[in-house]
């Protein structure tokens, strides 16, 4: 097999690509992150956990993107679902505005379970138990396990 820039083109290298570039930006965005005032001698703080999170995805990324076997038919573009792709971007988009008038508990269980659908699950069972009580059970634990405000959303402060 002769290897040529359309076969060195594979669907993971392609994916890999994509994942280093969003764990750039990410990076760059944990910079922006600011102190508290006293925090910069502090072991773990605001930007810690961003950071550990940036390397580790510009590892796996960088791994995955070597060690991609190029194949003859490369279906990086071709064949790829592309009506898929657009459907959780929009998805995504409607999470984040969503988030601040619906709540976290409200606007992640919805994103969940439209994201579920969206994969082809169509049992209500599967859909409605793994995304309500999912997100419930985690908006305890950091409520009132971990002491985490999050905001309830304009609908339920408006009530």
């Amino acid at each position: 097999m002769q290897l040529t820039s359309s076969s060195l083109l594979s669907r993971d290298r392609v994916g890999g690509l994509i994942f280093l570039i969003v764990c750039l930006t990410y990076g760059y965005q944990t910079t922006q992150i600011p102190f508290f005032p006293g925090d910069e001698y502090e072991p773990f703080t605001a930007r810690t956990l961003p950071y550990i999170l940036t390397t580790i995805g510009i590892f796996l990324s960088l791994l995955l993107i070597v060690t991609a076997r190029p194949n003859e038919e490369s279906g990086a573009i071709i064949g790829f679902n592309w009506r898929l792709l657009i459907s959780f971007v929009c998805l995504m988009t409607a999470y984040g505005i969503g988030l601040s008038w619906l709540g976290f508990l409200l606007a992640t269980s919805l994103f969940l379970l439209a994201g579920f659908w969206l994969l082809g699950e169509r049992r209500k069972l599967v859909l409605f138990g793994a995304s309500f009580p999912f997100v419930t059970a985690f908006w305890l634990l950091l409520t009132k396990g971990l002491d985490v405000y999050l905001e309830p959303g304009y609908l339920f402060l408006s009530l």
